[in-house]
């Protein structure tokens, strides 16, 4: 079971800083549980140095779509974040991906990336005018479909939102700890941009009438890691990480076309 209190990250893509300052809040507000959601490694940053932390670490995690694309590498090349992270981690690294469940569920609280049914779909957010903007009540409740869960925890769009269904479960996405901007071509090209450069993450608190959750900004040296990913050839990234906003457009994040 969960501690009543607990921190919820998503969406690390490798940046190891920027979870060391999420752990370190964290700690720093007495909370010593946190669960994964998942789009651990894959991208220009640290993805071996990640997933030996995380590895040690053993927290509650399952799979986003860059599991799956970076394990796919193994049989043919993938996209350039993927395929860094493929190539950068081990043997035993790549083993405990493989591991990963899809979705989890631990008591009343349900782990999903993207919707029950797709981790390449947003389940708060629709694209609008080439952005990511939030979805309706009806939308979410239909990509959502039954639960028993009084909170759902969803990552792989990178936007922190809260979302409470009437009757139904608080819907909760922590944004990304390691990449707060990026842009895509799935489902016709749209950006996704936090406006800060920040490490995301949120603590969720069951209360007597329910859940409370906080959605927390935290500060890094994001400068190293954007020198990082331009080290690394991805000066797209390197815009991202420095601003939170889609400034350059990028090359390959979900269906190994963007991030």
């Amino acid at each position: 079971m969960l501690p009543d209190r607990f921190a919820v990250v998503s969406d690390i893509h490798g940046n190891l800083p920027a979870l060391q300052a999420v752990l370190a809040d964290m700690h720093g507000r007495g909370v010593s549980q946190a669960v994964n959601l998942g789009d651990i490694l894959s991208g220009p940053l640290w993805p071996a140095e990640t997933a030996d932390l995380l590895m040690g670490l053993n927290l509650p995690t399952i799979a986003g779509n860059h599991e799956r694309q970076l394990l796919a590498c193994q049989q043919q090349p993938g996209g350039p974040s993927d395929q860094y992270a493929y190539e950068q981690t081990s043997p035993l690294q790549r083993a405990w991906l493989a591991v990963l469940p899809g979705a989890l569920r631990i008591g009343d609280v349900q782990f999903t990336h993207g919707t029950p049914s797709s981790d390449l779909q947003y389940l708060l957010d629709d694209i609008a005018a080439a952005n990511l903007v939030p979805a309706g009540l009806d939308t979410v409740a239909q990509r959502l479909g039954s639960t028993t869960a009084t909170l759902v925890l969803c990552g792989h769009s990178h936007m922190p939102r809260i979302l409470q269904l009437p009757g139904g479960p608080l819907v909760l996405n922590p944004g990304s700890v390691g990449l707060p901007a990026y842009d895509d071509t799935d489902g016709g090209y749209h950006r996704a941009q936090t406006g800060a450069p920040h490490a995301s993450y949120a603590i969720a608190e069951r209360v007597a009438a329910g859940w409370q959750v906080q959605l927390l900004r935290v500060a890094y040296d994001w400068n190293a890691a954007a020198a990082q990913a331009a080290h690394n050839g991805r000066d797209d990234w390197a815009a991202w990480l420095q601003s939170g906003m889609v400034t350059r457009r990028g090359l390959d994040i979900d269906a190994d076309t963007s991030a």
